[in-house]
């Protein structure tokens, strides 16, 4: 059975990356007023970018009209459906954890597209004209970090063996 005191450190967390997501991009869109503006330079690799992201991850499955923008809703609301409910079953704090990061910056990027029709992203990390990454906003980060922390947990945790009981001097038979 699941701690609820996890639940409860999950739905707290992922409520956070939301609301946290949420007042940056208005920030970003008020009284920074960064869609107007097109960039603001913060060091010599980060700058606050505006773009408009009417797809998924990586602008993949592009939303170009009204159906396709619902579709998209309904098809990442499903997925954050999904992955609330393995929160909800899963025993592990730190997979709690790493999911309710996936929820909360999944929320924050569905609530854009059904208010604006795309994501709002800003982030623009860059060496030069190098660009390891496309434009991202905190929920797009909260969604990376829980997946690699999941994956890392899956890869590095691995169930531990039963320790078997040495055997007694009284249990060899000779």
């Amino acid at each position: 059975m699941t701690n609820p005191k996890f639940r409860l450190q999950g739905i707290m967390l992922a409520s956070l990356v939301f609301i946290a997501d949420q007042i940056v991009k208005y920030a970003m869109l008020g009284p920074l007023q960064l869609q107007s503006r097109g960039a603001i330079h913060i060091i010599s690799f980060f700058d606050l970018r505006y773009a408009e992201n009417r797809g998924v991850s990586m602008s993949f499955l592009t939303a170009d009209s009204d159906a396709e923008r619902w579709a998209l809703v309904a098809l990442t609301g499903a997925i954050a459906g999904c992955v609330a409910v393995w929160m909800w079953r899963e025993k592990l704090r730190g997979d709690v954890l790493a999911l309710s990061l996936v929820l909360g910056g999944a929320f924050g990027n569905i609530l854009d597209r059904v208010r604006y029709g795309y994501v709002v992203d800003y982030a623009d990390l860059h060496f030069g004209t190098f660009r390891p990454f496309y434009i991202f906003n905190l929920a797009d980060a909260a969604i990376t970090i829980g997946v690699l922390i999941l994956l890392a947990r899956a890869f590095l945790m691995r169930e531990k063996a039963p320790v078997q009981e040495p055997a007694s001097r009284a249990d060899i038979v000779e």
